[in-house]
């Protein structure tokens, strides 16, 4: 290499690393992406493949000795993941091949191993991904339930970045008519209320703000999953419940009272929800002051929860939570063949009565608090970006003065806040943060 060449592939060095998951398998995927790419390609593969053909090849160290037999392909930059050269070997998933393979491959002059979310921080940096389609592809990684991955992969596929493009091309137009009013007044072809064209189309941005304002609890729930507490006196039969749900023994069941002391969190995917199940200690006045402690951790959980299953056993005295969550009220222990209240759903654990129809009934729950579709803004970025628009745009529209060159500040600082949603400026605080959850390989 040259001098010059030498300096580049240090500024900007060619990474590699293994893209599937880690272990035995019966085949994983090693990516290189960068600008030695096809020197690597020719010397690993001894070919640089047709773009977009797989390629069957020998891999070997470049001295002869083989290492294993690969799929090999080869993504020319920039109709690309990363917007560069990228090269995937497709090879056994032995530990003993990927450890062969990285070592050759990072031993090349340029190459190193990559960081965690370097590919797609490069697919960021090559304008292939907005800030918020590069959230959605780490919330589809992430995503354990059928919600979850459409949401995720409707962000993935850019359904915000898409939104928010037209917001700040409608409020750039907005703020053009307003320059025209101010400095072409006096001009023939300049005519009619360009000030009310532009407060029209504000306007009309800040309605369609404000609906996505009102999905973000939706899809932040969707996102982080929806709590559900059970909550009630002690022997109300929680913690059996939790470990019925949960299909396994998750909390200790004792006839003694107060024994759970602290809250136990379950994740249940219930009908691709995704349900974070809490089991609370039983609400008493207790003396013990670590009972004492739970109990006061179980209000607290209790005053946060997207739904609040209020158990008692239906051998024992009325009891009813009263709180401004949605409740469902829950008799316990139907098998021992008390009544049921009116409003209370009885269920069995030790039998199974009932446990289906309270599974559906808190689905069901659960749906009603927010719409169908995937939600827009679904990370607490997104609202403070969104809401600084809505703030903007509210102070422009409700003016009661005249003065163009206030209104169009207000409207350039809502499309600031829209760029910064999308990643287009004041970013740098979001990245190292965001890429660091990513996967080595990804």
């Amino acid at each position: 290499m040259t001098a010059t060449e030498t300096h580049i592939y240090e500024a900007h060095p060619t990474i590699v690393a293994l893209s599937s998951a880690p272990g035995r398998a019966g085949v994983a995927v090693v990516r290189v992406s960068g600008p030695r790419v096809r020197f690597v390609l020719e010397t690993v593969a001894g070919v640089i493949p047709p773009p977009r053909v797989a390629t069957l090849r020998r891999l070997s160290d470049g001295k002869g000795m083989a290492v294993d037999t690969a799929l090999v392909l080869f993504f020319a930059a920039p109709a690309s993941f990363t917007g560069e050269d990228v090269a995937e070997f497709h090879v056994h998933g032995s530990r003993a091949v990927l450890a062969e393979l990285l070592a050759i491959l990072t031993v090349l002059p340029g190459v190193k191993l990559a960081e965690a979310g370097e590919f797609t921080r490069r697919a960021f940096e090559a304008g292939k991904l907005d800030l918020a389609a590069v959230e959605g592809l780490a919330d589809l990684i992430d995503s354990e339930t059928e919600w979850q991955r459409k949401q995720a992969l409707r962000q993935m596929d850019g359904a915000l970045g898409f939104v928010a493009k037209r917001w700040r091309g409608e409020l750039i137009e907005a703020m053009s008519l307003l320059a025209a009013e101010l400095d072409f007044s006096d001009e023939g072809d300049v005519a009619g209320p360009l000030q009310d064209q532009a407060l029209a189309l504000a306007g009309g941005v800040l309605s369609s703000l404000r609906e996505a304002l009102g999905s973000f609890t939706m899809g932040e729930r969707v996102r982080e999953g929806f709590v559900v507490v059970l909550a009630g006196p002690p022997n109300a039969g929680k913690s059996s419940l939790l470990n019925a749900l949960a299909r396994r023994e998750v909390a200790i069941v004792s006839p003694i009272a107060g024994t759970t002391r602290d809250a136990l969190e379950v994740r249940l995917d219930l009908e691709g929800l995704p349900v974070i199940l809490v089991d609370t200690a039983g609400l008493r006045d207790s003396i013990d002051p670590i009972e004492a402690e739970g109990v006061k951790r179980a209000r607290a959980l209790v005053e946060r929860a997207d739904l609040v299953l209020s158990l008692r056993g239906i051998d024992s005295d009325t009891y009813r939570i009263e709180q401004e969550a949605s409740t469902l009220a829950v008799a316990t222990k139907s098998d021992l063949g008390g009544e049921a209240l009116a409003g209370e759903r009885a269920i069995s654990v030790k039998t199974g009565e009932g446990i289906p129809d309270l599974l559906a009934e808190i689905v069901a729950r659960l749906r009603d608090l927010g719409q169908t579709e995937p939600a827009l803004l679904t990370r607490e970025r997104h609202r403070v970006a969104v809401s600084d628009a809505v703030a903007a745009l509210e102070r422009a529209v409700t003016a009661d003065h005249c003065q163009g060159e206030l209104l169009a500040e207000d409207i350039r600082l809502a499309v600031v806040a829209l760029e910064r949603l999308v990643g287009r400026i004041d970013v740098e605080d979001v990245l190292d943060q965001l890429f660091a959850g990513f996967c080595i390989g990804k």
